[in-house]
């Protein structure tokens, strides 16, 4: 085992810069993860949203009208997507 000796002021210069380091990060995540889970839906969201059934969802996939993302096997719609398209059919 090795032994580093470091001032006691220097030490507590580092624990500061590691605090503010760690509450910057955790602001940066928090804002992150709040604004990108509401920036997307999942498929019964959509469905809801748009008045649809699965399957016309899912065509609506594969023709193209309605970008989306997957994870694994969970499909996700950006809701400005969705914006669009119902903004889109208040128009015709």
């Amino acid at each position: 085992m090795e032994i580093i000796n470091i001032e006691a002021g220097t030490f507590r210069e580092m624990v500061m810069s590691i605090q503010l380091l760690k509450e910057k990060l955790e602001s940066l995540k928090g804002n992150q993860t709040s604004k990108s889970l509401d920036d997307w839906m999942d498929n019964q969201e959509v469905c809801m949203a748009l008045n649809i059934s699965q399957r016309t969802l899912q065509a609506m996939r594969s023709n193209g009208t309605l970008p989306f993302s997957q994870i694994d096997r969970k499909t996700y719609y950006r809701r400005q997507d969705i914006i669009r398209l119902i903004e889109k059919g208040k128009k015709r």
